[in-house]
């Protein structure tokens, strides 16, 4: 079966990176971004990560590096977040929420955001935001900020940009979450993805994304071997906390 036919989910390159991908313009942005791991010089430059501040009662490197408060060592999220408003990045509602779970760092034109407060809360909006993120091909040269230090992200990074293609119409949109785990040093959050467009159309979608805390902010966890846990179709939202922006 080629790749057209098969789900997208299923799909070899997805698998390989389907949290970075999730709601990418599937097809022509799969296929633009298959020199991941083919060498070469990327000309995007990373800022340099700047140095979590001292926080009173906070242990060193927990920290938010942008100063946003709160830090759990535990999961305490056993209901969808209150207070968040909404906001469409790429093509995705994201839950933006700047002085409390985040983001605390966005973009002049509101497309790429970082730094999300340590807490159960901030690592869902973590997740949900890095996914929009990688929906808009204006952020193709900056994707590896997202990502936590190793093989992955210096393959990435060694990447030329890629051209976009915006030929697909698959569309992607968070309808609900369960925190698989979650510790001060790593989280899995486990995204329930409604599908609209395309040949995929109406495709509900368990897509699980493990962040990482490092230099004072959540990043996407893929290994050398691809993302942690891969993402498979769902039959109903069973189990999932309802959270959505549309």
């Amino acid at each position: 079966m080629s790749n057209a036919e098969q789900p997208f989910y299923r799909r070899p390159l997805w698998i390989v990176v389907a949290i970075f991908l999730a709601v990418v313009l599937v097809g022509g942005g799969i296929a633009a971004v298959t020199g991941v791991f083919n060498g070469g010089n990327n000309t995007a430059s990373e800022p340099t990560p700047t140095t979590p501040p001292k926080t009173p009662g906070v242990p060193d490197g927990a920290a938010s590096v942008c100063g946003l408060k709160g830090y759990e060592t535990s999961n305490n999220l056993t209901s969808a977040p209150t207070g968040a408003t909404w906001k469409i990045v790429g093509n995705t509602a994201t839950p933006q929420d700047p002085k409390g779970a985040g983001p605390g760092t966005t973009n002049d034109d509101g497309t790429f955001s970082t730094c999300f407060a340590h807490t159960p809360t901030g690592a869902l909006y973590a997740s949900i935001n890095y996914l929009a993120t990688t929906s808009d091909a204006r952020n193709v040269g900056r994707l590896s900020e997202l990502f936590a230090d190793g093989k992955f992200k210096d393959e990435l990074e060694a990447t030329p940009p890629p051209s976009s293609d915006s030929g697909d119409s698959t569309r992607a949109q968070v309808s609900g979450f369960k925190i698989d785990s979650y510790s001060a040093d790593e989280a899995s959050v486990d995204l329930a993805l409604t599908y609209s467009g395309g040949p995929d159309d109406g495709q509900l979608v368990s897509l699980p994304v493990v962040v990482k805390w490092e230099h004072g902010d959540w990043k996407v966890l893929i290994t050398e071997n691809g993302a942690p846990v891969g993402p498979a179709a769902l039959t109903s939202l069973g189990g999932y906390i309802p959270f959505s922006g549309v």
